[in-house]
């Protein structure tokens, strides 16, 4: 194996994108690549890499995937200086859990997306 880049379900593209661009990633790719129907989407930071999708994209497709926004997943992401990072974006988004050390010794804090997607930032300080 060598990488794993969650495609993680939308209703609003737009949206989605906006929220993420705030919060540090960039656009890298986009179907089309152009327009105002944008249906997946490539994001970065660093060696972060999502993909986004809408839900009215697949269609029939697949049908096991769930139509709603959310999910009972959390994105565990590790970073460098979360603290610089949770002053950047705090007022930004909605903020679940403010910084705090775990008792493994990671300082974490979690946000929730556009899409109620659960975001934790950590950092083995």
């Amino acid at each position: 194996m060598e990488s794993l880049s969650p495609n993680i379900f939308v209703t609003s593209m737009d949206e989605t994108i906006a929220f993420y661009k705030s919060i540090g990633f960039q656009l890298v790719v986009t179907v089309p690549e152009t327009g105002p129907d944008l249906i997946w989407a490539m994001m970065m930071n660093g060696n972060v890499t999502f993909m986004f999708q809408t839900f009215a994209s697949l269609g029939e497709e697949l049908p096991e995937i769930s139509r709603q926004n959310g999910a009972s997943q959390l994105l565990y992401i590790k970073l460098k200086k979360i603290r610089e990072f949770f002053e950047l974006i705090k007022d930004k988004v909605k903020v679940l859990k403010g910084l705090e050390t775990t008792f493994y010794g990671a300082t974490e804090f979690s946000i929730l997306d556009n899409n109620n997607y659960v975001l934790t930032f950590a950092e083995d300080e």
